[in-house]
């Protein structure tokens, strides 16, 4: 009779065996021994844990058959972001960034690049502790993910246990996954057979099939994984290199690419992304460019990253597919900035793997440059996730009696007059106050803390209050009631009660806040400073031309064509004078004389005030006719520090720039 050590031994010697047995076949296509010699052995550590449950482990071959379904996925919160790669798609381009890679680092030798395969799948982070699979998520939106842990261990390629002794504390290995070719193929076969709509491309395959919350539907499906880098690593020093790191977790059983290859120089990358294009079509998974990066990992530290996207690595992505199909309308959308955007509404057209009924068509400019009518045959490309365009029209394929397409004069929303700027590509919207496209964003920037600064109305409460049809432009704040405010979902009495006294106390603000709550186009808060230092009283802005306009500090011809056209729209008079009845004021502006204390001087504040906000000696400052700077120059006059002053005060100091305190300030103002 078997011991419990003897079983306990044989299971451990089974799950090491079969973990290799996967490994040499999955992952170098060096297989051991037959199927059969392999099903055995899994049958047997089957019968093993089956009959003694306690010994069932959670790197054992046999649990990536799929467990009980989820009711849904939780968030990860990945330890080091999954970031997204800038791309190029061409010569020129990667030229362009190769020297811009050897620009940042200071050098002109030739750089050497990792290069392998973009596959078109799903980005994933396997994470390893004591060697053992505990967790894997999605990329999601770089810093968080979703948990697909159970999904995930039913992928032959991914092992469930690292092979070898050198194994770190913490791993987190990056990877794709993919549905091979072969495997989309059957599995679409299959799915008509059952009389399911197929699926349209290995990729939508792999997500869906990897987003199940049932397992073992997931189990079912042919999906891969190759593993391109590492996340986070705790317990052993990071390799070198990048080639080094991935040679190094494919020893640890985890399948590269075996398309990897060493680049010295552009040119070398060149001929590498031209060869892999030529075979793009016979290669068993679907890719859409080269990925190339940085091979030596100090050089990737110095050059770091820029916004969500490394600036030591870059994706060259293939010609984008196209085909040709046929516009049967051209229609505007009005996006929530008022940008006038027309969109071809195509015959649909399957391409790049997706069917296709609409395309952008940018503005009026690429429409006349296309000259792009309704009737026309046009070939239409998609690259990648890009937003289809409308390439070129086929000129022998035009219809007679069509016509040029204008984008309207008119909002085809709200009604209020379009504007496009001279040397501007982009029409607009010009009533920004009550065109509902807008509305939401209209009201956001009216209630934000440089304009009415009302307290407690944040982006989400705006965007409901919106949705629930009780605001429809910023007039309608004033409007709102407890009752009404405390029926919203998590919004209790005494909220809607602070937010209503915020309201009111909201109404009693200054004049240039006034303007800049109003949203002029590109009237920001200097200019709307100077708009009402200038004209003291609304009235006298309403009326003003563009000529008087242009004679203010800060305005200039283009903002002056935007102030003018703004006061010009109806809709946005009914909603100042709406503003003004419920109650919004200010104090009379007074004009500031030009021998003022601190006119034409130039002010810094830096530290912590302890007797007036930021924001009221700011105002403070200004009505004594000083320029109120955020950072400290040649230029500047006067630094005033409050406590726990930092790098500013620090530059006046060697600038030899007058440094006051806040009493000194005070006195100014008394």
């Amino acid at each position: 009779m078997t011991t419990q050590i003897e079983s306990t031994q044989r299971a451990s010697e089974l799950r090491d065996l079969i973990n290799k047995y996967n490994y040499l076949y999955y992952v170098i296509d060096n297989p051991e021994v037959t199927d059969s010699e392999y099903d055995r052995l899994f049958n047997e550590l089957k019968q093993i844990e089956h009959k003694q449950p306690e010994l069932l482990t959670a790197d054992s071959p046999t649990q990536r058959v799929g467990g009980r379904a989820l009711d849904k996925f939780n968030q990860i919160t990945h330890a080091i972001p999954m970031l997204s790669l800038d791309n190029v798609f061409n010569t020129e381009d990667l030229n362009a960034f190769d020297q811009r890679v050897r620009d940042w680092l200071n050098t002109r030798e030739v750089q050497v690049y990792a290069a392998e395969p973009k596959l078109d799948g799903l980005a994933i982070s396997l994470r390893y502790e004591q060697g053992i699979l505990v967790q894997a998520a999605t990329r999601g939106d770089g810093a968080v993910g979703e948990d697909v842990t159970v999904n995930v261990r039913t992928i032959p390629t991914v092992p469930l246990k690292l092979i070898g002794d050198d194994i770190p504390d913490v791993v987190e290995v990056r990877g794709e996954i993919i549905m091979p070719k072969a495997g989309f193929d059957a599995l679409n076969i299959k799915q008509v057979e059952e009389g399911k709509k197929p699926f349209v491309n290995p990729r939508n395959a792999a997500a869906g099939s990897l987003r199940q919350l049932d397992s073992k539907i997931t189990a079912n499906r042919p999906l891969a994984i190759y593993c391109y880098g590492l996340g986070e690593l705790i317990g052993m020093d990071k390799p070198a290199t990048h080639s080094a790191a991935m040679k190094m977790i494919e020893k640890w059983g985890c399948q590269i690419s075996p398309e990897l290859e060493l680049l010295e120089g552009v040119d070398a990358c060149l001929r590498y992304i031209e060869q892999l294009g030529e075979r793009r079509d016979s290669l068993s998974y679907d890719i859409d460019g080269v990925v190339l990066k940085i091979d030596n990992i100090q050089l990737q530290q110095r050059l770091g990253f820029v916004s969500r996207a490394p600036r030591w690595a870059i994706a060259h992505k293939f010609p984008a597919q196209e085909e040709m199909t046929v516009v049967e309308d051209i229609e505007i959308q009005v996006g929530r900035t008022g940008a006038l955007t027309p969109v071809a509404r195509l015959k649909p057209v399957f391409v790049g793997g997706v069917t296709v009924s609409n395309a952008t068509l940018h503005n009026q400019d690429e429409i006349d440059r296309k000259d792009v009518r309704v009737g026309d045959t046009v070939i239409v490309r998609r690259a990648g996730d890009v937003i289809p365009e409308v390439v070129q029209v086929v000129m022998s394929k035009r219809p007679e009696q069509t016509v040029n397409f204008k984008i309207p004069s008119i909002c085809p929303i709200c009604d209020s007059e379009v504007e496009r700027v001279e040397g501007e590509a982009i029409a607009r919207c010009s009533g920004g106050l009550y065109c509902p496209a807008q509305r939401k964003e209209a009201i956001k920037h009216f209630a934000s803390r440089k304009a009415m600064d009302v307290d407690g109305l944040g982006d989400k409460l705006v965007e409901q209050l919106v949705d629930e049809g009780l605001i429809n432009d910023p007039a309608d704040l004033f409007q709102l009631t407890v009752e009404q405010l405390s029926s919203l979902e998590r919004m209790g009495e005494k909220s809607a009660v602070n937010l209503v006294n915020a309201l009111d106390a909201s109404k009693h603000t200054r004049f240039s806040r006034f303007l800049f709550a109003l949203g002029i186009r590109e009237a920001g808060e200097a200019t709307t400073r100077s708009l009402a230092s200038h004209f003291l009283t609304l009235g006298a802005l309403n009326v003003a031309n563009e000529d008087a306009l242009i004679e203010i500090e800060d305005v200039g011809p283009i903002v002056a064509h935007h102030i003018v056209t703004f006061f010009h729209q109806e809709h946005n008079q009914q909603v100042i004078d709406r503003l003004l009845a419920a109650g919004v004021d200010w104090p009379e502006e007074k004009k500031i004389a030009e021998d003022s204390l601190l006119s034409g001087k130039t002010v810094v504040l830096t530290g912590t005030l302890e007797q007036l906000s930021r924001s009221e000696a700011k105002e403070k400052l200004l009505a004594l006719g000083a320029k109120v700077a955020g950072s400290v120059s040649a230029k500047t006059d006067y630094v005033v520090a409050g406590r726990d002053a930092g790098s500013k005060l620090t530059k006046a100091e060697k600038l030899g720039i007058t440094v006051m305190s806040e009493s000194d300030m005070l006195a100014w103002f008394n």
